[in-house]
Parts: structure tokens; sequence; C-alpha cells
């Protein structure tokens, strides 16, 4: 397994994605230098808690089917991080989160104000870096931003009529999480100068891999039976934050998940309950139904890399969209 999570990734292209990576790191902790010590604290709060990265990777891997060297690949990386990194800042005041990253949140130890501040400024940041990256990608950022502000406004409402809450659901972690992969991928793509099939085939693969990931983390906050993932196990179920697994079964008629349904309505205070409501739902036949689903868009993200050129590139993604599966079943 690779320091990327990519099972059997060339090495040749794994040492280049360290190199980038790296510089992508460097240069990410430049972008947001600034004249106040208080900004640049409270903006490399979450930059310093690391995290997986994941996004800035996506651009490099797309890039790899043009030229991975070409001007304007790493301050696309940074773009797409510096835009995720704002946007959790904004969610841990909505969410009234205490911790990010294993690390007291910036709403928790500066106050709302600054946190939602501090996301401003990091998306100011992004406007600079894109400037110079030229209309296209301007244009893409703002149709990004678009799509996660709606997505975040959606899920806000809630699902209104003539819409199930699972198509809802998945609506608004299309909007919230995938539309920024796959702009991650479709900006590594351009700006490499890929054929113009190429962008559209990864610009798609980001998208359902996008929704791949988050359906896979609804799966595992309930299967992990430790915090492996980074997460306690049940934390959606004590913040009653509905997922894939437990939408399967506030959308069901069967009689049998009443009581599962009265528990689920709502977020789990008590302890006992949260340990006994996992234990219900690893078993239940929601979880098997949840699977199928990320099986689904799995596929549809691999029959997008069909019209890619062979190679190591190729090779990375679908191993990528493997990994995704197998840490969910």
């Amino acid at each position: 397994m690779s320091q990327f999570g990519i099972p059997n990734l060339d090495p040749a292209l794994e040492a280049d994605l360290i190199v980038g990576m790296a510089e992508v790191e460097v240069f990410l902790r430049e972008a947001i230098e600034g004249k106040y010590p208080l900004v640049i604290e409270t903006s490399r709060h979450l930059v310093d808690a690391g995290g997986k990265r994941l996004r800035p990777l996506m651009v490099l891997l797309a890039a790899q089917f043009g030229n991975p060297k070409a001007k304007g690949i790493k301050e696309a990386a940074v773009v797409c991080e510096l835009t995720h990194l704002g946007t959790l800042y904004h969610d841990d005041v909505m969410d009234e989160a205490p911790l990010r990253r294993g690390v007291e949140s910036a709403n928790n130890r500066w106050g709302n104000t600054v946190a939602i501040l501090t996301g401003d400024y990091l998306f100011a940041k992004t406007s600079q870096l894109l400037a110079d990256l030229g209309p296209e990608a301007v244009r893409l950022q703002a149709l990004t931003f678009e799509r996660l502000v709606i997505g975040q406004i959606t899920e806000t409402q809630g699902h209104t009529d003539g819409k199930n809450q699972i198509d809802h659901y998945i609506s608004v972690i299309a909007d919230k999480t995938a539309s920024l992969l796959s702009a991650c991928a479709r900006y590594g793509a351009i700006i490499s100068g890929a054929d113009t099939k190429v962008v559209e085939a990864l610009t798609k693969f980001g998208e359902e891999i996008g929704i791949v990931f988050q359906l896979a983390d609804d799966i595992i906050d309930i299967e992990s039976t430790s915090g492996e993932s980074g997460k306690t196990p049940g934390t959606d179920l004590r913040e009653g934050v509905p997922t894939l697994v437990t939408l399967q079964i506030l959308e069901s008629n069967d009689p049998a998940d009443a009581e599962l349904k009265k528990i689920l309505s709502a977020p789990i205070v008590d302890e006992t309950i949260v340990i006994r409501t996992l234990e219900a739902l690893r078993t239940h036949k929601a979880m098997d139904q949840a699977k199928e689903i990320v099986q689904k868009y799995a596929a549809s993200a691999r029959k997008h890399l069909e019209t890619l050129p062979e190679g190591k590139a190729k090779a990375a993604l679908v191993e990528l969209s493997d990994a995704v599966i197998t840490r969910s079943s």
C-alpha cells in the first residue's frame, strides 16, 4: 500500500506524487501568509491539523494525462485544498462542532465570527491564485462554489415534496462533496493540456468517486469498531445526522423497523442506546442495501475510466476507486 492509500501504485508515479505533494504542502502554507498574525494563526489552524489531502492528490493524478509539470498545476491543487478548508470552517460554525481533525475547532477556540471570517479569507486567497490561472479556471471555481453553497442550503432545508430522503441526501452530497472532487480532476486535466475527451471523463469520474467517498464514510461510521477511520463510530447517530444506512430505515414501511425508526429520528444522547443501535444497524438489511448503492456508484465511476489511455495514472485511479470500496465492505 502506498502512502496515499492507493494499492499497487507504480513506484515511479508514487515518487513523482510524493515530490508534487510536498511542493503543494509548502505552497499551501505560503499562500496564506499575510500581514496579520491572528489571521495567519487561524487560517493555518486546520492546515497544520493535516488531513488526507485527497483533493490536491486528485489534481496531480488528473494532470498525469497531460503535462504534469505544466505551470499552474500546483496552484490549482492549493486552490482545491483551500476551498475545502474554507468550507470546513463554515461547516463547523453551522454544526457547532467542538473538534475538527482531532483538534479544537476554530469556532470553539476563537468564536463563530472569527471562524466564518477565516473561511472567507481562505476563499479570498483562492481567488488571488485563480486570477493567474485564466478565465476557464475562474469559471470552474465559480460553478463549483455555487454547488457547494446550494448543497449546504438544500441540506439545511431538508427534502421537499416529490423527492424521497435518500434521493435528496445523494443530491446534497453530490453538491457538498462530489462537486469539488470533480473540479479537482477537471483542474488537473485542463491545466495539463489533456485531450477534451479525457477532461470530460475525469470530470465525471471525480464527481462519482466523490459520492462514493461520502457514502463509504457513512458505512464506516457504523461498521467500524474503533477510531481507525479518524472518526469515533456512531458519531452521526449522536449528532442526529442522517446517512445512507439510517435513511434506508427511515424510508422503510416494514413494521419491524418502527422502534428503530423512532430512535433514529433524533440525536441519540444515551451512550448505551448508541452502542445498541450500532449493533442493530450492522446486521440490518439496510447495511447491505447501502453497500449495493455504493457499489453502483463505484462501478459507474470506474466506467468513466474505460475511455482513458492505458498507463500508470489510469491504473492508479482504478485502484483508488477499488480502495474506496474495500474500506467500506
